[in-house]
């Protein structure tokens, strides 16, 4: 009968090969026994050590090897190893990539944009991707095939069991078969794999079943006390060398051999009785050292493998939050394309991830890549596109201009100029030296017409005077309002101003003097009633602040948000109006008084984006 030590062990042995074995290959345990239920040969043999192995890999110079060592693989009569497979799918696609990032290199150093690079097809990832799906029909073929030989080899084995039982009715039996029982034993050995699920159950009947024949066999003592002698040198000698295999460096190398010696364990006849627990013990403490080592090499593998696959999540996750953030400006885009290009350096410095998650891992990085430059692409032929439209549309206003310049009717012509550089402003930004040249050449045309204008109605001074004492009276009630303020001051400011603006042209030497009098004292009171009126908007803001944190967080986190959006608003306009001021020229005064208007917008729009600015405060003080 098989010894109870001998079946605890089997259990443990086999849980122990399953947690040494990597998390992401099958690891079976056919064909085991009771002894020392373990994984097969054939199983051990494709165990997968991805970074682990110290099997020496290939160096693959080109895709062109790998292809044709893909194709050796898929059309050849082996069995084509996983782990081979993996590898040489890892060496394509580096490869592969290091090809594609060369080709960018190249073309941006050859003054192309990298806003209009474009990825070709490439035929050897066809033909790569050609040859992967030749071999895993193959390998799905091959593995419908064992399963069937599995079957069969289970139906052979369980043949041999009925033919021992039936020999061991009497002792007079087993002495008479005993020729045709060493022969069945031999055909056991012979027959290799069976369904993982019946292999030790079918192992336990069979060690059950020889162990009840040698207790028979009593006319023959001589040969069973040989074969017993036999068994004994052989387990002996099975110990002895995986005692030494605690002396191998290679771990997996080790683990393997264990296997083959466990498998011969398990085909060597039992020894005599008072013999069995001593030598099984034996052999145990010695695959027990091997099994540990194996196991703490693989954790501490999946170990730096998970540690890999955190630190290139987060990777993922940074270039995910990039590629997914609003950015406005090339310079914006600029600072962004290092930081990818910089994450990208740092990715390959970091290793494998565990095998399962390896390729999804690096597909998902690589999407989060593309879609950041085909997003910077589309920007930038956007705005190539914007800044075209934006040139033509200046180029038109410019036309026109000159084509007025040299009108005598003076009223007509100065609305419509007037006209034209109102829509001026509307137009968008154009590349800053072009921006330059239609400014200039706006600005010429305009003031030749006005400078004309202002000479041939030299005759209306009177009329001019009367407008240099209108202004000047508005001048005087928009001063008195600033003194003394009043309830309704807005309105009133607004009323001067449009009455100030409906006066007509005053003498040419006064015009500079009264215009900086009128925007000092329009400045002041636009000061004075921004800071006046922002102080009243934000406590009547905190004062309904209450019944928005009524309706709860949300209500007050909607809010808040709604503000972030205006105060970027604000600060786009802001910047949009910087930019156009510095295309100005202050060469002319037209042109001066164009920028000093500008710069009162800026100053109105800053002033507003305080007033936003402090509201969030105050949220973020009521949360």
């Amino acid at each position: 009968m098989m010894d109870p030590q001998e079946n605890t062990l089997g259990q443990e042995k086999t849980e122990e090969m399953l947690n040494a074995a990597p998390a992401d290959n099958d690891v079976t345990t056919a064909d085991s026994g009771a002894e020392d239920a373990t994984v097969s040969e054939a199983t051990a043999e494709n165990t997968s050590a991805p970074t682990g192995s110290q099997e020496q890999r290939k160096v693959y110079k080109s895709k062109k090897e790998v292809i044709e060592r893909m194709k050796e693989i898929a059309h050849s009569d082996d069995t084509p190893k996983k782990e081979e497979v993996e590898n040489l799918k890892t060496a394509f696609y580096k490869l592969h990539f290091a090809e594609r990032e060369a080709d960018m290199k190249a073309y941006v150093e050859n003054g192309g944009d990298p806003a209009n690079y474009k990825v070709t097809p490439d035929e050897d990832e066809e033909e790569f991707k050609a040859e992967m799906s030749v071999i895993r029909e193959k390998r799905a073929k091959i593995f419908l095939e064992q399963e069937q030989e599995k079957q069969e080899n289970l139906k052979k084995k369980l043949d041999i069991i009925e033919r021992i039982k039936a020999m061991i009715t009497s002792p007079e039996e087993a002495n008479k078969s005993y020729q045709e029982f060493k022969k069945l034993q031999q055909e056991w050995k012979e027959i290799k794999l069976v369904p993982a699920e019946k292999a030790n159950e079918l192992w336990r009947n069979y060690q059950l079943y020889v162990e009840q024949y040698y207790d028979l066999l009593k006319l023959n003592s001589e040969a069973r006390e040989y074969d017993f002698k036999k068994n004994l040198e052989i387990k002996t000698r099975l110990c002895e060398a995986a005692e030494k295999l605690a002396e191998e460096n290679d771990v997996i190398s080790a683990f393997h051999q264990l296997q083959k010696l466990h498998q011969e364990y398990r085909e060597t006849g039992p020894v005599n009785k008072e013999l069995r627990e001593e030598i099984w013990a034996r052999f145990k403490a010695a695959s027990t050292v091997i099994n540990k080592r194996h196991q703490q090499h693989f954790e501490e593998l999946r170990a730096k493998e998970e540690d890999n696959l955190v630190k290139k999540t987060a990777l993922c996750e940074k270039v995910e939050e990039i590629a997914k953030a609003e950015i406005k400006n090339a310079s914006e885009w600029d600072k962004k394309t290092k930081e990818i290009i910089a994450i990208q350096t740092e990715w390959k410095t970091i290793g494998f991830a565990p095998q399962k998650m390896n390729v999804k891992i690096f597909e998902r990085f690589r999407a989060a890549c593309d879609d950041f430059f085909g997003k910077k692409a589309e920007y930038f032929k956007s705005m190539k596109q914007q800044f075209a439209d934006n040139a033509e549309k200046k180029k038109a206003l410019v036309e026109q201009a000159q084509a007025l310049q040299d009108s005598t009717d003076w009223k007509a012509t100065s609305d419509k100029l007037i006209a034209l550089q109102k829509e001026w402003k509307t137009i968008g930004m154009v590349p800053k030296k072009l921006g330059d040249k239609l400014w200039n050449d706006f600005l010429t045309a305009c003031n030749h017409f006005f400078d004309a204008r202002n000479s041939a109605n030299a005759g209306t001074r009177s009329e001019e005077r009367e407008n240099l004492e209108k202004k000047r009276d508005i001048i005087e009630q928009l001063k008195t309002l600033a003194e003394n303020a009043e309830d309704n001051i807005q309105e009133k400011v607004r009323e001067l101003i449009d009455q100030y603006n409906a006066i007509g042209h005053v003498p040419f030497k006064e015009k500079d003097k009264v215009y900086k009098e009128y925007h000092d004292i329009l400045d002041k009171l636009y000061k004075d009633l921004n800071i006046s009126t922002a102080r009243r908007r934000l406590d009547k803001f905190r004062n309904n602040l209450k019944n928005v944190a009524e309706k709860g967080v949300d209500a007050l986190d909607n809010e808040r948000a709604r503000l972030m959006r205006r105060y970027e608003a604000l600060r786009q306009e802001v910047q949009t109006y910087e930019n156009n001021i510095g295309f100005l020229s202050a060469s002319s005064k037209k042109g001066n008084s164009l920028i000093d208007e500008m710069n009162r917008k800026v100053q109105k729009l800053k002033d507003d984006m305080n007033l936003v600015r402090e509201k969030i405060k105050a949220i973020d003080a009521e949360n």
